[in-house]
């Protein structure tokens, strides 16, 4: 989910920290529960910070280590660890409790998305997307602005406030997941295209009733659509390019971490007076058009490395990006 999300998630889980009657008793436990489950529904996040190191090892990493099951039990620690020592005299099981509670409730979140984690680490590596709730859902958003409004200003317990607002959630995952299996499991029948061995994937979007569609044929080629209202509609074809220069970019760091993040990376090659320039996009985040999710290598004709660029960027950005004499 994004930081906003995530951080009225944190202060949410405080709220319902208060069914807790260790931490209902006394004031400086909950101030202390109120700060770990903010800084725990935030801290997986801190991998953010390998963006100094470049795009390419933000990219390959995001997500990854910091939101494995190794991690949700060395985050929950270091901040209880770190409460315990401003707070004396904490029940550091209760407090530590909740941190877990906000810590897993990240990655929980983050596993509905498109982008995914490594949550399953250190046993695979694959990466977990079920492309079921947005990054930014208004629904989940708007809920806990409201439940958080009514505790501060009194309006109900927080004991009632804040079950009824997860309780709701529950089911509304519930609903958004069997509303994504049903229609998934349904799109060979809408396409009259469906040939044995397409594969096909929904991708959520910010409106409930508009889904992206990827679909992928046995010959390499995607296909993307729009399945609005039920109704499915092809938009765009996507014919992945075959090309020494294609094979030798897959050598280079900024390709390589694309292929490592995305199994729904496509190829496309073009060749210029000065050599080759190959871009890889990741073909689910469709944008006007456009494929803004890229990896982009430019070579000569002896396939030596020119310049290259990955991350989110459109085609007009993309150019002043990337430089060469003769480009």
């Amino acid at each position: 989910m994004d930081t906003g999300t995530h951080l009225v998630i944190g202060l949410g889980l405080a709220g319902l920290a208060q069914i807790d009657p260790v931490v209902a008793a006394d004031g400086v436990v909950t101030t202390a529960v109120l700060i770990g489950t903010l800084i725990g529904s935030q801290i997986p996040d801190s991998d953010g910070l390998l963006r100094f190191k470049g795009n390419a090892i933000y990219i390959r990493n995001h997500r990854g280590r910091s939101h494995s099951l190794p991690a949700l039990l060395l985050w929950t620690l270091l901040i209880t660890g770190m409460l315990g020592v401003v707070f004396q005299g904490l029940p550091l099981l209760h407090v530590g409790l909740w941190v877990g509670i906000a810590v897993c409730f990240h990655v929980f979140t983050d596993l509905f998305n498109t982008y995914g984690t490594q949550a399953l680490r250190p046993f695979s590596q694959k990466w977990v997307s079920w492309n079921i709730i947005h990054i930014f859902d208004p629904f989940i958003f708007i809920c806990h602005l409201i439940a958080i409004f009514a505790w501060s200003f009194n309006l109900a317990s927080p004991t009632l406030i804040f079950p009824a607002l997860y309780a709701v959630l529950a089911v509304y995952y519930v609903w958004r997941s069997l509303d994504h299996f049903i229609l998934e499991r349904g799109l060979p029948g809408k396409d009259p295209s469906y040939k044995p061995g397409d594969k096909y994937n929904l991708i959520v979007t910010i409106n409930y009733y508009v889904w992206n569609v990827v679909k992928h044929k046995e010959d390499g080629t995607y296909v993307l659509g729009e399945m609005r209202n039920g109704v499915l509609k092809w938009v765009d074809e996507v014919k992945c390019a075959s090309h020494p220069a294609v094979e030798a970019s897959k050598s280079h760091e900024n390709i390589k971490s694309l292929l490592y993040f995305s199994s729904y990376a496509c190829a496309e090659m073009k060749e210029h007076s000065w050599g080759y320039e190959v871009r890889w996009a990741d073909v689910r985040y469709r944008h006007r058009k456009q494929y803004p999710f890229v990896a982009v290598l430019l070579m000569d004709h002896n396939l030596n490395p020119l310049d290259s660029y990955i991350g989110w960027v459109s085609d007009s950005r993309l150019e002043k990006k990337l430089r060469v004499d003769t480009y």
